[in-house]
């Protein structure tokens, strides 16, 4: 807190709103007496600063970016204008504020509500982590399409999987899948748990970025495992494809659902309003049906009948391959973000 009231007053309003007072108080006096290691030191614990003028404003913003701390500064004054440019994040009000302060600043909150600052924080990590989810998403479902492309060319014998027909429909999935659905997703209810972002740390971090691969690989050996056992049991390629095919939808279906969040498992996220997840399931699945049951499509798209069976087996390899993420959300409980 920085003001010009008294520091009893000043003290007085921190402890009731709950803002650490244990550090005591600088003084503007005291602030332009002091060196600038000994400012740099104190004001890592001091958290209430009175009898400021506006240029010892900008001198705090200054001494707090130069321990490397990211400054968010309101204010609604002329005076308050250098300092809110010089903030990272300058912070004015709309409603009484003036002119000066409202140009000055990053952002503007047109309702006076400090409240305000903290719903915005939130919905922006909630953006952030769905762009993410998306992005990680992107790498984690390319895997298995790019291994079950490759496999059987290299194998030379073996049935082709992914013909480019079928790679087509696995990106009509793919793709509203990232622009809709986890765009519309709600932010984690533990989001505001999570501790900031360095200024410097990448949108992948090393646990995300491994996260993804492990997922896209667990889900190319689920369907490389359905692949080899229909090879094996020497069904036709037409087949092979088939069961092949329906696993590694259904797989992408499964990864969109464990991947809605980091933390809760499947069932609580459906706890989650986000009606763009049933058109999804709802399309992926009716598209999957005709495509495998309506004979001329299914002869249009190279593929053959399956049974029961093959359904049944197709689905159990499909979710299973990334059923290992939920394990590891409760292993890790609130650490994921």
């Amino acid at each position: 807190m920085i003001t010009g009231d008294y520091p009893g007053t000043a003290l007085a309003v921190a402890r009731e709103i709950g803002l650490g007072d244990e550090g005591g108080c600088i003084t503007g006096p005291e602030l332009a007496a002091m060196e600038t290691a000994e400012l740099a030191r104190r004001i890592r614990t001091v958290s209430v600063f009175a009898r400021m003028v506006p240029g010892q404003k900008l001198q705090l913003i200054r001494a707090l970016k130069a321990n490397g701390e990211v400054v968010g500064m309101t204010g609604d004054g002329v005076n308050d204008a250098p300092a809110l440019r010089a903030a990272d994040i300058g912070i004015a009000m709309g409603a009484r504020g003036t002119d000066v302060a409202r140009e000055s600043a990053a952002l503007v909150i047109t309702d006076d509500d400090f409240a305000s600052i903290a719903a915005g924080i939130r919905q922006g990590r909630g953006i952030f982590d769905n762009l993410r989810k998306a992005m990680s998403y992107i790498i984690a479902v390319h895997v298995p399409i790019v291994g079950m492309s490759l496999i059987p060319v290299f194998v030379g014998d073996w049935p082709l999987v992914l013909l480019a027909v079928l790679i087509a429909f696995l990106e009509l999935i793919i793709d509203p899948a990232c622009s809709v659905v986890f765009e519309s997703e709600q932010a984690d209810p533990r989001i505001m748990e999570h501790q900031p972002r360095g200024l410097a740390e990448p949108m992948f971090d090393r646990r995300v970025l491994t996260i993804a691969v492990l997922q896209g690989v667990s889900a190319l050996a689920a369907v490389l495992g359905v692949y080899l056992w229909a090879v094996l049991a020497d069904r036709p390629d037409d087949v092979v494809r088939s069961v092949t095919f329906a696993t590694l939808v259904i797989g992408n279906v499964a990864l969109i659902l464990v991947k809605r969040s980091w933390t809760l498992n499947i069932w609580r996220t459906f706890e989650h309003r986000n009606r763009t997840v049933k058109w999804m399931l709802l399309g992926s699945v009716s598209l999957l049906l005709i495509v495998l049951l309506v004979p001329g499509l299914r002869d249009a798209f190279n593929l053959g009948p399956i049974g029961p069976g093959d359904w049944a087996v197709a689905f159990i390899a499909g979710f299973a391959g990334v059923a290992w993420f939920e394990v590891y959300k409760v292993a890790v409980g609130t650490g994921n973000r």
